[in-house]
């Protein structure tokens, strides 16, 4: 069974619910868990310098802030099931890379997190950090799903 598993948050009220579902499952088993959060590096385009509105500092600060909030009900997470937990937050232009390579370099044998469920043009607009880890990682992958009241063959 697993001994480890890295939970994927964005900090969205999904991916909280993917990993209270991860620390559940992660006790049931008694495996210990790995948060991660992952945030853009830095990017900085004005065409006037006055119309920049971040620098490398205060961005760095500002997601450095995020990432501790949301990996923090992680930690909570796991503190409250007496789980051992650690958190990374990785800076990479690729999330779901740095998703598998945080899965690898920890040593985990699961990655559990969120998809919204986009279809259709929402899907291929927007992309799936999700979906790009399910096609380029060979850990197996747990995908929690946004409760439906009705399935979709669910009689109206």
């Amino acid at each position: 069974m697993h001994t480890h598993i890295l939970l994927a948050t964005d900090g969205s009220e999904l991916s909280e619910q993917a990993v209270n579902y991860g620390v559940a499952l992660a006790k049931a088993v008694n495996a210990k868990v790995t948060g991660v959060t992952v945030s853009m590096p830095f990017q900085f385009i004005a065409l006037e310098p006055h119309l920049a509105t971040h620098t490398l500092e205060t961005y760095t600060a500002r997601m450095s802030t995020v990432a501790a909030q949301w990996l923090h009900h992680v930690k909570n997470a796991a503190s409250a099931a007496g789980l051992e937990c650690d958190v990374v937050h990785a800076q990479h232009e690729h999330p779901y890379r740095a998703i598998i390579d945080t899965a690898v370099n920890r040593g985990c044998d699961l990655i559990v997190m969120a998809s919204h469920g986009r279809r259709g043009i929402a899907a291929i607009v927007l992309g799936s950090e999700t979906v790009k880890v399910l096609t380029h990682c060979t850990i197996p992958v747990l995908v929690y799903r946004e409760p439906q009241a009705k399935g979709f063959f669910a009689a109206s």
